[in-house]
Order: structure tokens, then C-alpha cells, then sequence
């Protein structure tokens, strides 16, 4: 049976139940956020760390008044005590794992919503894992969608919006510049902070450092104008600290890696084309978005500052819950869902 807005109708009148999957710093502030938001009651946590486990989600993210909820080590644990409709899932990166993570929940019905890079186009590094997925959730009537900022948002879902008032378009070109000294540490670490420039492309290399879920920008990009693209070429270069920088996490001296500027580039076989910037770095100036549409007509929009990756991720996971749940089941791209309400 192929099941579509079940879930969604059956809540309507209540509040959403949400369980939050990954205690980090995200996991933490999306718990803050689901607080304030009177739609949504929070049942539990998950996290696998032995130090959380048992304790308040309420103790753990700064939230006395949340008396109720615990933190259990497995989905499975917390189910025999609570039924949630949604799970926000803030525990990697990568879509193979991921899919894995929640396939328990997915199993039982539920919605998933993930920051998890890969999701947003999980079918380009996981492509059996999306079939085999998809073809559970039509069944159980569970959904899953990877979103956020970037990628979520602004070199992606953005474009693809602002296409909407294009007769055609011939090329996507994206910029996004970020001041990493006021995001969170994790992110710090990931773009190199401190290392010998050698070093971090060698992790770069290997996967495990740089932006992740840049292709899959593009990607989505592609199969929103339904352009069939040739290969994908993804560089990265580190940025090299001028000075000496310190931040709350990290002090880096002057000569070694203090951000990256990482690019992905490919062409339809027709000649459209996608070219995706982007530069985040410790005490980056003029920290923006731009989107360039060469099209008809042309459109060229910069949001001056730019989203704030952290504070907005976390916002676009929350805002994404009750338009998940009025989707169809299934495995979910962010242009599959309303983009509002």
C-alpha cells in the first residue's frame, strides 16, 4: 500500500510528538527551538554518548522546565517508553550511514527530518540504499528528508526558486562566502583550522574534512530543471592564514590553513551549466550569498551578510517538520515538499 499524508492528517488536531537524534550542539539547539514552538512536544532524546544516557533532554540543553523527556541510547530503547511522530536526526554526514541510523524508525512510520549532508541528493553516493529505503517507507508510510542551509538552502533550493520566474535558463552560478570565526567548533575543525595546508588536503582526500554535500548542491540544481549532466569536478584549496587568528576554538598561526575555498562545476550535454563557490574561512570579509541565473530574464540576487549557517540550519529542520509530514512517503528531496506552511 502506498501511503501519502496519513501521518500528517492524523496530527492535525494535536501536537506534533518530536525526538531529537543527536545530542551535539545542533541536536541541542534544535531541542531549544522545538521549546519555543507550542506545535511541537518533545518526548526524547538519542544519543549514544553513556554519559547522557537517563538523564533530562531538559538538564542537557538548558531547559528546567522540561521535565519529561529522557535521553535514551537507541531508538529502540526509547520506543518501549514513547511514541514520537517525527525524529530530528543531527548525527552525520553521511547518507549510507544515515539511512541506516533511521531505517528503526522509518520501519515504525515516523517522519525523519535529517541535517545530514548527503540526504539532500542521497540517491548520488547511495544508490541502492535509496531504493531499498524508498520502497520501506512506501510501505510503512515513513518519510525522510535531508536539509539545512547549505546544502538545504541557499546554493541549491534558492536558485531552483528563483528560477520560477525564468522562460529558460542556460546557467546556474552560486557564491557563498562565510566568516567561520563565529560558527560552532565542529565546523571549525572541519575546514582545517590550524593544520599544515598539505595535511588538510590529505584529509580532504580521504573524506574526512571539507564541505560535505557540495555535489549534491548541484545535483539537485540538475534534476530540478531536468538537465542530464556530464561529470561532476569537485577542487579544494585551503586558505592560508595572512596572520595569526584566534577564535574562541582554534588559534591559528600565521602560514598554516585557516578555511577552505572549495568549487564544483558541471555541464548538461546540451551545454547548460552549474558553478558552485565556495569560501569559508576564519576572519573572512564580506561574509555573502549571490546567485546568478544567466536566463530569461536574468536574475542575480545577494543577500548581503549571508544566512547564518548554525542559527538557520537549525531553523530550516524545525520549519521542515509539518511539510514533511503533508508530503508522500517516501525518500523526500527538499523540491518535493511545500516550501512553506
Amino acid at each position: 500500500m502506498n501511503k501519502t499524508c496519513d501521518l500528517g492528517k492524523s496530527i492535525v488536531s494535536r501536537k506534533i510528538k518530536v525526538a531529537q537524534f543527536g545530542l551535539g550542539p545542533i541536536g541541542q539547539s534544535s531541542i531549544r527551538l522545538l521549546a519555543e514552538r507550542k506545535n511541537f512536544e518533545i518526548v526524547g532524546g538519542i544519543d549514544i554518548q553513556p554519559a547522557l544516557s537517563g538523564k533530562l533532554v531538559g538538564d542537557v540543553c538548558g531547559l528546567p522546565s522540561l521535565t519529561k523527556a529522557k535521553i535514551y541510547p537507541t531508538f529502540e530503547e526509547m520506543w518501549k517508553k514513547v511514541k514520537p511522530d517525527v525524529v530530528v536526526h543531527t548525527a552525520g554526514s553521511r547518507a549510507k550511514i544515515t539511512f541506516e541510523q533511521c531505517k528503526p524508525m522509518l520501519q515504525k512510520g515516523l517522519a525523519v527530518v535529517s541535517s545530514c549532508e548527503e540526504l539532500l541528493f542521497p540517491a548520488h553516493r547511495a544508490p541502492k540504499e535509496t531504493v531499498a529505503i524508498d520502497k520501506l517507507c512506501r510501505k510503512s508510510g515513513g518519510r525522510i528528508l535531508g536539509t539545512g542551509v547549505n546544502p538545504g538552502f541557499v546554493l541549491d533550493l534558492l536558485p531552483v526558486c528563483l528560477s520560477g520566474v525564468c522562460r529558460s535558463v542556460r546557467s546556474v552560478y552560486g557564491e557563498r562566502v562565510v566568516n567561520a570565526s563565529t560558527r560552532r567548533q565542529p565546523l571549525q575543525k572541519k575546514i582545517g583550522s590550524g593544520l599544515e595546508p598539505a595535511e588538510f588536503k590529505r584529509l580532504w582526500s580521504e573524506g574526512k574534512a571539507g564541505h560535505a554535500g557540495f555535489q549534491e548542491s548541484l545535483l539537485l540544481i540538475a534534476h530540478s530543471f531536468g538537465w542530464k549532466i556530464g561529470k561532476v569536478t569537485e577542487t579544494l584549496e585551503p586558505v592560508i592564514a595572512d596572520h595569526d587568528i584566534k577564535t574562541q576554538y582554534f588559534s591559528v598561526r600565521m602560514g598554516l590553513t585557516c578555511g577552505l575555498h572549495q568549487v564544483v562545476k558541471a555541464e548538461s550535454n546540451d551545454g547548460n551549466s552549474i558553478h558552485l563557490d565556495l569560501k569559508m574561512y576564519l576572519d573572512a570579509k564580506d561574509p555573502h550569498d549571490l546567485l546568478r541565473l544567466e536566463s530569461d530574464p536574468p536574475v542575480e540576487a545577494v543577500l548581503n551578510g549571508g544566512v547564518a549557517g548554525d542559527s538557520a540550519t537549525v531553523a530550516a529542520l524545525i520549519n521542515a517538520i509539518p511539510r514533511l509530514l503533508k508530503s508522500p512517503a517516501g525518500v523526500r528531496l527538499m523540491t518535493d515538499i511545500p516550501l512553506a506552511g
